[in-house]
Formats: C-alpha cells, sequence, structure tokens
C-alpha cells in the first residue's frame, strides 16, 4: 500500500539572488516521499516568491490525497489522472507527487526513467550557470565560480543590463544564454537590446517582454537575429497553442506544468510545432532538479543549475562534466536523501 509523508524545508542561496522580479536569500520547498514496502520516492515542490503558491497551500493539498487504491507500477497514469481532478489544482505540489511517483515506479521496476522511456544518457547537453543580476565585483566572482561550464545564462532586465555583459566579457568569451524575465516593456527596445547582445555572443533570448503581450512578442521573434524562448508565457501544455506563432521555444519547468508526464506532453507537442526545447528549473534542489534531468536527452538546452547555487542541498543526484549533464545509472531518478 503506498504512503505518504511532507514536510517544509528551506533551501538557501550561496549568494543573494536577483532576478527582474527582485532579490531573495533562498527558496521555500516542500519534500514529498511516496512509500511502498522498502522503497521510497522522492519529490520537491519549489515555491520562489513570485508564484502564487505557498508552503501552506502546497501542503493543504497534500493532506487531501489518497493513494490507498493505486499500484504505482500498474497505474501511475491512472495516479496523475487522480491528482489532475483536484480543483482548484496546484501544480508544484503535482510536480512533486508526479516526481515522487516516477522515482517510486523505477526503484521498483530497478531502472532509471531515462531507461525506462528507452532515451539515451549520452545525448544530455550541457547545462548553463546562472548568473543572477549584482555589482560587478559579485557578477565576477559568479563568473569566477562557473568557470567549469561554457555556458553562462545571464539574468538581465535592469538599467544595469549592458554593465554586467560588458563586466562579464571583461574577463571570458564564454556564450551567454540571455533571461529578461519580462523586465522589458519596449519591443523596440528590446530589438535593440537583442541586436546588442546578438554582438556580445548570445545564444538565445530568454522572455524578453511580459508574458501576456503576445503580438509585441511575434513582432519581435520576427526581426530579432537570435532566438526568443517563452518562459513565462507557457506554464503548462494547453499554453503552447497560445504562443506558438510569437517564440522560437519553449522553457519547460515541472513546477510550471505539474510534473514530468505533462513535460513529456509538451515535448512532444513543441517538436511537431518546429519549436526548440529547453528542460529548466526553479531554484531547486538535486531532487527536483535530477528528476527533470531525466528529460534532457530530448532537449536542446538545459538550463539545471540549481543544486550549484544553493549552500544547503538535502540531496544527491545529478552531476556535470564541465557543464554536461551526466544521468546516474541508479534507479528512478537518480536521487538519494542526505
Amino acid at each position: 500500500m503506498l504512503s505518504l509523508k511532507y514536510y517544509p524545508f528551506e533551501l538557501k542561496f550561496k549568494h543573494p539572488f536577483s532576478i527582474a522580479a527582485g532579490k531573495r536569500t533562498g527558496t521555500k520547498v516542500v519534500y514529498v516521499e511516496v512509500n511502498e514496502g522498502g522503497n521510497t520516492g522522492y519529490g520537491e515542490a519549489a515555491l520562489p516568491d513570485y508564484l502564487p503558491e505557498t508552503q501552506k497551500t502546497v501542503m493543504n493539498f497534500l493532506v487531501k490525497v489518497r493513494f490507498d487504491k493505486f499500484d504505482v507500477v500498474k497505474d501511475s497514469d491512472g495516479i496523475l489522472d487522480y491528482l489532475f481532478s483536484f480543483n482548484p489544482k496546484n501544480y508544484p505540489a503535482i510536480a512533486a507527487l508526479d516526481m515522487a511517483v516516477h522515482d517510486l515506479k523505477g526503484k521498483i521496476l530497478s531502472k532509471p526513467l531515462h531507461v525506462l522511456w528507452y532515451l539515451n544518457k549520452n545525448n544530455c547537453p550541457k547545462t548553463t550557470f546562472t548568473i543572477g543580476m549584482d555589482s560587478r565585483d559579485i557578477i565576477l566572482q559568479k563568473v569566477s565560480e562557473a568557470k567549469d561550464f561554457n555556458l553562462l545564462k545571464v539574468k538581465l532586465g535592469s538599467p544595469s543590463d549592458k554593465m554586467i555583459v560588458e563586466a562579464i566579457r571583461e574577463v571570458t568569451d564564454k556564450a551567454i544564454c540571455v533571461d529578461i524575465n519580462q523586465g522589458w516593456r519596449d519591443k523596440e527596445f528590446a530589438l535593440d537590446m537583442i541586436h546588442w547582445l546578438s554582438e556580445r555572443g548570445a545564444v538565445f533570448i530568454e522572455q524578453p517582454l511580459p508574458k501576456n503581450n503576445i503580438d509585441d512578442a511575434q513582432w519581435l521573434k520576427e526581426k530579432s537575429p537570435l532566438p526568443i524562448i517563452a518562459d513565462e508565457a507557457v506554464q503548462t501544455f494547453d499554453d503552447i497553442e497560445k504562443i506558438k506563432s510569437a517564440y522560437h521555444g519553449i522553457n519547460i519547468k515541472l513546477m510550471k506544468c505539474g510534473g514530468l508526464r505533462e513535460a513529456m506532453k509538451m515535448i512532444l507537442r513543441a517538436r511537431e510545432l518546429n519549436l526548440k526545447i529547453m528542460i529548466g528549473c526553479m531554484s531547486e534542489s538535486s531532487c527536483g532538479v535530477s528528476a527533470a534531468a531525466q528529460l534532457t536527452p530530448l532537449a536542446d538546452w538545459a538550463d539545471l543549475d540549481g543544486p550549484l547555487l544553493i549552500s544547503n542541498d538535502p540531496f544527491q543526484g545529478i552531476t556535470y562534466d564541465k557543464g554536461k549533464i551526466i544521468l546516474s545509472d541508479l534507479s528512478g531518478t537518480g536521487v538519494k536523501k542526505i
């Protein structure tokens, strides 16, 4: 019989983390454990302050969940259908349960998820290493800490944008991916900045304009010299149809869409539409990131550096080789609780 346990936790950043939406020193999370016999599946609901969900709302959702009648191997889809039947939905809570169910199923079957999905773990892309907005000195320190990574993700969307990029270019010519987090408001300004960034080694631009500004996003996509990737504009599977003509690709996060099953559906639909795919994360520990990493053989890019940015990771899981994601051969999502 399946049983469920959950508890709150707070992840602490190595450095205060700043994006266009604000600055924070940590992220509250809720961990879940789904048990059967001697096996435990682990999941994580990461809850940055800019999301509507909180530890309280997640635990209020989890207290309603009853797994008694389900067999995790024979009816994992039935479990997830049951979770999505709740109203209102709580996507981080569902994501945590989804990854715990997948982890447990893999452990019972003694296979990693990427093996169950017939994916080649050698096809994982390199992950970005995130440089949050900060002073020039801290930016340079963060670049130094990213010495083993060849692809930097730079958070922009403030009056300091050019200073940040110029500081990075003083010390490295590594390729950069730029995440604006809806921080630019004017499409003409955005296009000028994208041309400027293109000349300085940018690979793509993520969510340059507010998520509801679809018309301006489409205008920008048609004129941009770089791919434009939707993040806040794409939360769930249904959002893909709304933005498919306005972006070159999408950033899929388990916390936004409700877990691995939904993420896989989004990947398949995005491929049908010839959209680029990035597998991303919130500020998560190895628990959530290792689950998301199982999907990366299907992705063009990955932004899964969450464990590298925190100082108190309670799990072991994903590892990196010069930025390339290395999936372990451990069963399930490949995580161990420390």
